[in-house]
């Protein structure tokens, strides 16, 4: 199944007291970058993604986030009697200064030191970091696979396009090759009147000189080598589209060889029409170049 570059997956869990969320999601890229954000307390964690995303992907560039926080249900205040006592200590202080100068304090109630910095601490929940490893490695499994799917929706819309825009492209070197042959004909009657008009300006012709000039010339306006090779492409790009496996890379470089024929068919093609219809071909080659920089 032919796959895109482009894709995205999400997911959430929940476990030991903590609440997770993924975002995974890549672009095209010339090979495959991998670029992972994680908490650096959970050891290990950054390589064993890393290694399961490689073992799937072969090109895109990747980005995985994890975003970890404590769950509601299992978040808990303490009483830090240390800090308290430091506090009432304050105040005792504060009240003997306060009454040894004749001023008075308002009391103070429980909901006053409860609100001081310090007094109730949130409980810390001790989390071993290999047990949470591998419960996020675990988890990460299927967000890999949603990610997979997202990707081979987009690859099989690309599949598509690209199809039909090689199925145009065998159509447009159908309709040159007839071009050409009927362009042959003109060719052959504009030589023959040329050859005419300097055989009555010329008292003495070297015939085998003329020849050579003539043969150079049919040589140089020949373009069936490049529509055979543009045939020959056409037939390459079927393969790779209905082959498994990364094929992005060898798409990629067979757009370069099916522009520079298309190129050398224009510059060959001295006539109208042809020339129309190379520049029609390279600028469906072009569409297609753009598709295939997104097929992995």
């Amino acid at each position: 199944m032919r796959q895109s570059m482009t894709g995205f997956a999400s997911g959430q869990g929940e476990a030991l007291g903590v609440a997770w969320s993924w975002d995974l999601r890549s672009v095209n890229a010339r090979g495959l970058d991998i670029r992972i954000r994680v908490p650096d307390w959970i050891d290990g964690l950054e390589q064993a993604l890393r290694g399961a995303l490689s073992t799937r992907l072969a090109r895109g560039s990747v980005t995985v986030s994890l975003r970890l926080q404590g769950a509601s249900t299992e978040s808990a205040q303490e009483l830090n009697e240390a800090q308290l006592d430091r506090v009432l200590g304050a105040m005792l202080r504060i009240e003997a200064e306060a009454m040894t100068r004749g001023l008075s304090l308002t009391a103070s109630s429980a909901a006053d030191l409860i609100a001081l910095r310090g007094v109730m601490d949130v409980a810390q929940h001790q989390i071993d970091p290999a047990e949470m490893r591998a419960l996020l490695v675990n988890d990460f499994e299927p967000v890999i696979d949603s990610f997979l799917a997202s990707r081979a929706a987009e690859g099989a819309a690309l599949s598509a396009v690209l199809t039909a825009q090689v199925s145009q492209v065998a159509e447009l070197v159908s309709q040159a090759a007839t071009l050409a042959d009927a362009r042959r004909d003109e060719q052959a009657e504009r030589m023959r009147a040329a050859m005419a008009r300097v055989l009555e300006t010329q008292e003495t012709v070297d015939e085998q000189r003329i020849a050579q000039e003539l043969a150079l010339i049919a040589v140089k306006a020949d373009v069936t080598e490049e529509l055979d090779r543009l045939r020959a492409h056409v037939d390459a790009a079927r393969d790779l589209l209905a082959a498994e496996g990364a094929v992005g890379r060898k798409l990629d470089f067979l757009m370069q060889e099916f522009n520079r024929e298309a190129n050398t068919l224009c510059s060959k093609a001295q006539s109208a029409p042809l020339t129309a219809l190379g520049l029609e071909l390279k600028s469906v080659i072009e569409q297609m170049r753009e598709q295939v920089q997104n097929v992995e």
